[in-house]
């Protein structure tokens, strides 16, 4: 009776997480859908624990009390702001949750494993451990704890791809020897020295790629420990968290004209890229009243959030400024590039925490006709993807990326710290158009300041 309660469980919790993942595909159900694939979580554990195989409860309880400390502290204190790095963090702690099962595998059976469970434990600790070391150089990055642009040296690819048949003649050894005990101890720390090394040489600009394509290797490592001790649930859902967020890396790869290959090894935003022209003139400066003037009596705004926004903590403001611009009769849009911020939906997410409607949101390919008949944008942070260079200069290294055509505007203000460029390290002309100004400082503050101009205009 106990197993069939079990297996009841594991396969509600599939179809969950499926109906979950479903939901996450329109915003209208996406609430919906973190909660179902919450209860299939919850269900996923409960059958876990009911194992025979368990024979102590201390430890477990222990880790369920530390887990769930940890994971409170951070669904109370982190920022949404910071959810692209706390994303990582989790990242890296499941894929290491996975590496450690498959080491503690080798380690109790050794040479007894064969077949597909040795295939699998192989690729656990494989795909766990790199994505461990990989998810905290991207965190670093994102955090600020380490340099956003590129790190590289001479040879690098050379030395990854090396690494890399390294590790591979490893896991192949292991498979014809089961007992090589050293050669998987091998393989385990060369994947987490690969790790590091296919993280270093990305900028923080392709962190939405990074992001997701870490997302796909941790899934894969859960699915491959389902494999490795006979747990359909995490079969499923490392087979659907895999899939789906390599499918989903390859739509961000498109969304910047890029291929994969590009992203992993191309070191973009290093200093060094051809096709980047210097550009000469000065970026006109404006100042709050004349742009809360130029709000106030505009027939269309559209906003362009970037990561300028989310590092200014700005999406409440930008709100409030929205809002005081439609009781004026202004129609108010949001304009979101695929790829804006540092991970997949990131401005999506910053934006429904502050209330935005999803009515008022719109994609590329929806706002770009729009453009023309718009009488102000305002692009808060944001740098790459509203570049026309991608669209106007065949040389840029961004050239060919779908753009938010914000140029095209009858005026173009820029909300910006100060002079510098962006993540990506690209100069972009948009900022010395004649229909463009530039509003300097704190996004947060700017913001502030235009909320309560527009509502005494």
């Amino acid at each position: 009776m106990e197993h069939y309660f079990i297996e009841f469980c594991y396969l509600a919790a599939s179809v969950l997480f499926v109906l979950g993942m479903k939901g996450l595909s329109h915003p209208d159900t996406a609430r919906r859908g973190m909660k179902m694939a919450e209860v299939g979580m919850l269900l996923a554990i409960v059958g876990t624990l009911l194992q025979k195989q368990i024979v102590s409860y201390e430890w477990i309880l222990l880790g369920v009390i530390i887990g769930s400390l940890i994971g409170g502290a951070i669904a109370h204190f982190v920022p949404m702001t910071a959810l692209p790095q706390q994303t990582a963090l989790s990242h890296a702690f499941g894929a290491f949750a996975a590496s450690l099962v498959g080491i503690a595998e080798f380690h109790r059976h050794g040479a007894e494993l064969t077949g597909l469970k040795m295939v699998a434990i192989n690729f656990e600790v494989l795909l766990g451990s790199l994505t461990t070391t990989g998810s905290l150089i991207a965190a670093a990055k994102l955090q600020g704890i380490m340099p956003g642009t590129p790190m590289t040296f001479k040879g690098q690819n050379v030395f990854n791809f090396l690494l890399l048949f390294v590790a591979v003649g490893a896991f192949i050894y292991v498979l014809a020897v089961p007992g090589a005990t050293l050669a998987f101890y091998v393989m385990l720390t060369i994947a987490f020295v690969f790790g590091l090394m296919l993280v270093l040489p990305i900028a923080a600009a392709d962190m939405p790629v990074v992001m997701s394509l870490l997302n796909s290797y941790a899934g894969l490592a859960a699915a491959a420990t389902g494999f490795a001790i006979s747990n359909n649930v995490l079969i499923i859902a490392g087979t659907l968290n895999g899939f789906s967020g390599f499918m989903l890396s390859m739509l961000m790869c498109k969304a910047m004209n890029r291929s994969i290959t590009n992203v992993l090894f191309g070191a973009f935003g290093s200093v060094s890229e051809a096709g980047v022209v210097e550009r000469t003139g000065e970026m006109r400066e404006l100042n709050f009243e004349d742009v809360a003037t130029q709000l106030a009596y505009a027939r269309q705004v559209v906003f362009v959030p970037g990561y300028g926004m989310a590092t200014a903590q700005a999406q409440h403001v930008l709100s409030e400024l929205a809002e005081a611009l439609e009781n004026r009769g202004v129609t108010v849009k949001f304009a979101v590039h695929p790829v804006a911020g540092r991970m997949p939906g990131h401005m999506n997410v910053l934006l429904a925490e502050a209330n935005v409607p999803y009515s008022q949101l719109y994609e590329l390919e929806q706002i770009n006709p729009d453009f023309p008949n718009t009488d102000v944008s305002v692009v808060i942070g944001a740098n790459d993807v509203v570049n026309p260079d991608a669209r106007d200069n065949p040389s840029s290294p961004i050239a060919g990326m779908p753009i938010l055509e914000v140029d095209r505007s009858k005026a173009v203000v820029v909300l910006k710290r100060g002079k510098g460029k962006g993540f990506s390290g690209l100069e972009n002309p948009l900022f010395f158009k004649e229909n463009t100004g530039m509003l300097y400082g704190d996004a947060k503050s700017t913001i502030s300041k235009l909320v309560q101009a527009v509502q005494q205009s």
